[in-house]
């Protein structure tokens, strides 16, 4: 029996013509281990599957037109959402016409999307650690041209910080740029490991830029295999989709 196709949508006080989704993972024709909404065409999946998942994803949501597909690399660029020949190398993108879809895919890592409270621009940004620890979120802000007073953000589910254990390097890798964020990481029970939580990491970016229209956060990807992808449990797996377009 075919799983119903679901997504979320950001609780946000943003302009009605500001449109967003979130999926899960159910509702899509991949097989194990990919069942079943997987979206990610880089994961060993069957193309025809994807491509399929891909057609009811744009249906389903009655999207304006094809998502801005990412080849993301954990880094910090952003690109303006339009037509490319192929999927642009970035883990940001952000849109300021009507009808252009911005997306990013993750599998733990933390989808974060913006918009301006005037309605005419929106974003999506790929924010795993490593984007996170290399300004992927001031790379969005600055990239939409607005001070932080003016846009609030959404954060989407990601792994939680009861189950993202790292190395020492991690918090290391935070704590240089910023003192305060030995608070987002706490002893594991592994000695030279900590336990971090990307939502407090990816707050204080955005409060440093300004940013304190935040809501969203909590959804824990690893602890609930029943609605999410994630990668830190299973390895091989789907990934997921969050979009954000202005109507």
């Amino acid at each position: 029996m075919r799983l119903q196709f679901e997504w979320l949508q950001a609780e946000w006080p943003a302009p009605a013509n500001v449109r967003t989704a979130s999926m899960l993972r159910t509702g899509g024709v991949s097989e194990l281990p990919f069942d079943s909404l997987n979206l990610g065409d880089h994961v060993g999946d069957a193309p025809e599957a994807v491509r399929s998942n891909r057609q009811r994803l744009r249906e389903a949501l009655r999207l304006p037109d094809e998502p801005c597909w990412l080849n993301q690399v954990h880094g910090s660029r952003v690109i303006e959402a339009g037509k490319w020949a192929a999927p642009p190398e970035a883990d940001a993108c952000i849109a300021r016409t009507a009808g252009q879809v911005c997306v990013v895919m993750t599998a733990d890592c933390l989808p974060v999307l913006f918009c301006n409270r005037e309605g005419d621009r929106v974003a999506a940004a790929h924010a795993g650690w490593r984007g996170l620890a290399g300004g992927v979120l001031e790379s969005t802000v600055n990239s939409l041209g607005l001070p932080g007073s003016q846009l609030m953000a959404w954060l989407g589910p990601a792994i939680g910080p009861d189950a993202f254990e790292v190395g020492e390097e991690v918090r290391i890798a935070f704590t240089a740029r910023d003192a305060a964020a030995a608070q987002a990481f706490r002893p594991s029970h592994r000695a030279g490991h900590w336990l971090a939580d990307l939502y407090l990491l990816a707050r204080q970016d955005l409060a440093r830029l300004g940013v304190y229209a935040v809501y969203g956060g909590g959804l824990c990807t690893y602890s609930d295999e029943s609605r999410f992808f994630s990668y830190r449990r299973d390895g091989k797996c789907g990934r997921m989709a969050s979009l954000i377009w202005l109507e």
